[in-house]
């Protein structure tokens, strides 16, 4: 590492510390020609190699965008979009690759809406997979009744346990 003080081409590593939520590391350096201290930051790079072929750095916030589009109308908070966008970003840095395919990146946001909000990722998936009629969206809601998310799978059995109020009433619309 190049000195900003003195332009000297080597430093001397005195205190590396993680930054932020661990996809930084904080560096403290020496000059030892100068004499001089200062702080660099390392950031692993993870591109994405778009369909066109082009590649472009990872961002959370165009996840947030996507998802934030399935979610319109849904109860799902901005807390909640926040912290999919971060595992997201996680599963895909865990593969250990610098460079994802975008294919990749839709499957890993797939897995974590559908356990956030089921017709959100119903949504995602019509645009993801490109649906292009009926039976596209049938066969993604019988695969969501066959195979239920666990979040919601615990929250059905909550509700299977608690005493139902409700009569079987045609469900009406507010539209």
């Amino acid at each position: 590492m190049i000195c900003p003080f003195c332009t000297h081409d080597d430093s001397r590593v005195v205190d590396s510390r993680p930054v932020e939520d661990g996809t930084q590391i904080r560096r403290r350096r020496e000059c030892p020609q100068c004499g001089e201290r200062f702080s660099t930051q390392e950031v692993a790079l993870l591109n994405i190699i778009k369909r066109s072929g082009a590649t472009e750095p990872f961002a959370r916030e165009k996840v947030l965008v996507g998802v934030r589009k399935a979610c319109q109308g849904r109860p799902v908070g901005d807390d909640d979009l926040v912290l999919l966008a971060q595992r997201v970003e996680e599963t895909l840095r865990r593969t250990g690759k610098a460079e994802i395919e975008a294919q990749e990146v839709g499957l890993a946001i797939l897995a974590p809406l559908r356990e956030l909000d089921e017709v959100a990722y119903l949504r995602f998936a019509s645009i993801y997979r490109n649906f292009k009629s009926l039976e596209d969206f049938e066969g993604e809601i019988a695969l969501l009744r066959a195979v239920p998310s666990s979040l919601n799978s615990s929250a059905v059995n909550e509700k299977s346990d608690a005493p139902s109020s409700r009569t079987n009433q045609p469900a009406t619309s507010n539209r």
